[in-house]
């Protein structure tokens, strides 16, 4: 039989200490004001930014991405792109074979220099698929992904070439659009740790 009172319950024969209910309804109380003030103030160090990677190459990738940055940005979010591996094609202006290795200058003649020379990463059929997108956006009057690119970095953008992957496929400087920045992983760790959200596509 257990045994109650005002400020106890003591339960024999089972093993357990007592409850006590006083002390029990005041770390209750204390929760409840610790879950209050957490949520009247979040977490300081997640800022109004967002961070992306851009991997890809394809056309409707880069249009995808160009699209969210510009919009987060017109909304004012800090916005920050990562080019990293076939997403340099898209931040590339001109090819280049002056002092280049055999690889480098494969990689080089393989892969297209800009936006101009992306092509869709469903039904491209040999770049007719990226010449029907362009129209159909033309005729709807959608920015093109050369006018979104520029909107990006009147917008402000971070824009930042992944230097490893721009050391691997041997982009040198010059062949680069101007006002990027070179950077590492931890660049790109640096803003998606302070973001709302991070995308990669």
């Amino acid at each position: 039989m257990s045994v109650q009172t005002a400020d106890a319950v003591s339960v024999n024969g089972n093993g357990h200490a007592p409850l006590d209910t006083k002390s029990l309804l005041e770390k209750i109380a204390a929760l409840e004001a610790r879950v209050e003030a957490l949520e009247e103030s979040p977490a300081q160090d997640i800022e109004d930014r967002l961070a992306m990677v851009v991997f890809s190459g394809d056309l409707d990738k880069a249009i995808a991405s160009l699209i969210i940055a510009t919009g987060a940005a017109a909304m004012g979010m800090e916005v920050s792109m990562f080019y990293t591996f076939w997403g340099l094609s898209v931040v590339k202006k001109k090819k280049s074979y002056d002092q280049k290795n055999i690889l480098e200058k494969g990689f080089t003649a393989m892969l297209p220099a800009g936006t101009g020379g992306l092509g869709l990463s469903q039904m491209n059929f040999f770049g007719a698929g990226a010449k029907i997108i362009r129209k159909l956006m033309n005729d709807h009057e959608v920015a093109s992904v050369e006018e979104l690119f520029e909107m990006a970095q009147e917008l402000g953008v971070r824009m930042v070439v992944c230097e490893m992957s721009r050391e691997l496929l041997g982009v040198h400087d010059d062949e680069l659009i101007d006002g990027l920045e070179l950077g590492g992983v931890a660049t790109f760790l640096g803003d998606a740790g302070s973001a709302k959200a991070a995308l990669f596509i």
